[in-house]
């Protein structure tokens, strides 16, 4: 008799980061680019196996593109599996601005881990 098992999630943060093209824009043209973070963060969190824990803007002590660390956002999620990780990567190249793909104004990294218990 097989026995089925719980798996944990993977602990996931995606590290987002806005780039040097959005910077470019002409203030008048960022709407869109806003508008597509928006919609990129509606489908991960709508997203069938992504449990969304939190978020952090670090906007207020960062300021500009970010290439790496420290980036722009934060998204903290629970995640099923490996694929639903890179699902959620992939709506970077999947949102589009205008006639551009998000990832010509942001990138993002996933770091993935476990939940860290503390022992008491």
């Amino acid at each position: 008799m097989t026995q089925i098992v719980d798996k944990e999630p993977l602990r996931v943060l995606f590290c987002v980061g806005v780039t040097q093209n959005f910077f470019d824009l002409p203030a008048t043209d960022t709407g869109p680019v806003w508008q597509a973070y928006g919609e990129m963060m509606t489908a991960l969190n709508k997203m069938p196996g992504v449990k969304i824990i939190g978020t952090m803007d670090d906007d207020r002590t960062m300021v500009g593109s970010s290439a790496t660390w420290p980036w722009t956002f934060y998204i903290m999620a629970d995640v099923d599996d490996l694929d639903t990780v890179i699902a959620g990567c992939n709506l970077f190249r999947t949102t589009m601005v205008g006639p551009d793909r998000l990832w010509k104004y942001g990138k993002i990294e996933a770091r993935i881990g476990r939940a860290l218990i503390i022992q008491g």
